[in-house]
């Protein structure tokens, strides 16, 4: 295992986004400390915050792949750490990891799957120029959930048209045979 691991290829948009928010907030509580800190005021602090955030990927890659104390020590020896050093960050990774996975799973990359479909036709009866239309469309409502995030079901609303629906019914069909050949293999 690398220290520092690009971890940007493992989570999605709205994964990154909570990661950045908690980390540009640490970055910034670290410069803050560092401008009342005056023994620390001649340290370039866009090396520290890179330290930072070089130091924060590579804990997020640690815990995710669940580092054991020898993988870590081979890492921070790597590093030129001390074995003291070494032993410090061992003791704070091992009291701060239940949380830190606690967080990864809060921000899995699974994406959101249908628990629920429901469906009501309607009629057009005028459009807005009050003209007669009397064409028929569907109201559909996806209840999806997100596996990552418990309590988190939503309803996804839409409406279409008859075409429309039959569209998206015949490329479900073409999905659900892909995937029947694709288990059969």
């Amino acid at each position: 295992m690398r220290c520092v691991l690009p971890a940007v290829q493992w989570f999605g948009q709205e994964e990154l986004t909570a990661i950045n928010k908690r980390l540009v907030l640490q970055l910034y509580y670290t410069a803050r400390r560092l401008k009342a800190d005056p023994g620390l005021e001649n340290i370039d602090r866009v090396l520290v915050k890179r330290c930072h955030a070089a130091a924060a990927t590579c804990i997020l890659e640690m815990v995710k792949q669940n580092a054991d104390k020898s993988t870590i020590s081979s890492c921070l020896e790597d590093l030129t750490f001390d074995a003291e050093r070494i032993e410090i960050f061992w003791k704070s990774y091992q009291n701060n990891k239940e949380e830190l996975e606690g967080v990864l799973t809060s921000i899995g990359s699974q994406l959101p799957h249908i628990n629920d479909v429901s469906w009501r036709l309607q009629y057009h009866m005028k459009n807005g120029h009050v003209h007669k239309v009397n064409e028929p469309f569907y109201l559909l409502s996806l209840n999806v959930e997100n596996s990552g995030l418990e309590g988190s079901a939503k309803d996804i609303n839409f409406s279409c048209t008859v075409e429309q629906l039959q569209d998206l019914v015949g490329k479900m069909k073409d999905a659900a045979k892909s995937l029947e050949k694709a288990t059969q293999m």
